[in-house]
């Protein structure tokens, strides 16, 4: 039999206890599975043991990195024969140090939800950004609690999607509500103009809000600098432009871009140009999804930029 195993992971105080307790509590989540809860690390609120009896959850605490080690994953299987698994993650860790582990065979991961408490996401990003990056990376959900009117979503969704573009992004305000953050009125140029100007340093927000809602494009035409970039297995007449971005750090530098369709002649790889197109919401063999592609009306050479990098922290 299959075991899922979902994963809630973020820093100390981010609120995964809590959240843990409404996920064993809901009745869309929960029913009465045998349920093995892991907890990686003790915080201030603790689990009601009358309540983990009631939905037939037993707990085991992991306190170190060595618990998890050798066999010790086994053999909890063996002990308590779960029908589903839940882990409350020291983010600290690392993912990597638990997919590393030994596990039995019929654990399959089902989710990971990342945490964040927005009242401390910008100094831990800035302090311990490896560790609140991978978070980010890996999170099938990432959820910002704690959220108020002056916590600056659009920027901090734009932050996570540079970091993971598949990942669902929800703001959870002090008040109860939730949001995914999206605002056309953050966007750093006007939509509304023929054709749309993309500065230099506004590339990344496009490529992530043009990913997102290819739909605010579709029709319009766009103005950008980019380079002219050759990938094996292209559709016919067709190269990608976009330009080098950094995701997290230094060390994770990657190519972002869309398709183009070329009129006559194609670029030189790697050059630099100005580009205008059309731009066509359609399925991108790409990016294996609906997102944009461009229909070149115009390409001029162009000079680098005077920061070549894209950076997503505008």
């Amino acid at each position: 039999m299959e075991v899922p195993v979902y994963i809630v992971t973020g820093f100390l105080e981010s609120g995964k206890t809590k959240f843990m307790t409404e996920m064993i509590t809901d009745d869309g989540f929960s029913e009465g599975e045998r349920t093995l809860l892991l907890v990686c690390e003790e915080g201030e609120e603790e689990y009601d043991e009358a309540v983990l009896k009631r939905c037939n959850t037993v707990l085991v605490n992991l306190e170190t990195v060595e618990d998890m080690a050798g066999d010790a994953l086994v053999k909890l299987d063996q002990q308590y024969r779960p029908e589903r698994v839940l882990i409350e993650y020291n983010s600290t860790w690392l993912l990597q140090t638990l997919y590393q582990a030994k596990k039995p065979k019929n654990w399959e991961l089902a989710q990971i939800i990342t945490l964040i408490d927005a009242t401390t996401f910008e100094l831990y990003l800035k302090n311990m950004r490896k560790f609140m990056a991978d978070g980010i990376q890996e999170g099938d959900l990432i959820l910002f609690n704690r959220c108020t009117a002056e916590t600056p979503k659009s920027k901090w969704r734009r932050a996570a999607l540079a970091m993971n573009n598949t990942a669902r992004i929800i703001f959870e305000n002090t008040d109860g509500t939730m949001e995914d953050g999206v605002s056309d009125e953050d966007l750093p140029y006007d939509v509304k103009a023929d054709p749309i100007e993309i500065g230099d340093e506004e590339f990344g927000t496009f490529y992530l809000d043009a990913m997102e809602h290819p739909d605010r494009y579709d029709g319009k035409r766009i103005h950008a600098r980019g380079r002219a970039f050759r990938m094996q297995q292209m559709p016919k007449r067709c190269f990608v432009f976009g330009r080098h971005a950094m995701t997290c750090c230094v060390d994770d530098i990657g190519g972002i871009g869309y398709l183009c369709r070329y009129n006559q002649k194609m670029p030189g790889a790697n050059d630099w140009i100005w580009l205008t197109a059309k731009v066509e919401a359609s399925y991108s063999p790409l990016h294996g999804r609906d997102a944009i592609i461009l229909l070149e009306e115009k390409i001029e050479p162009a000079q680098p930029p005077k920061e070549e990098l894209v950076y997503f922290n505008n």
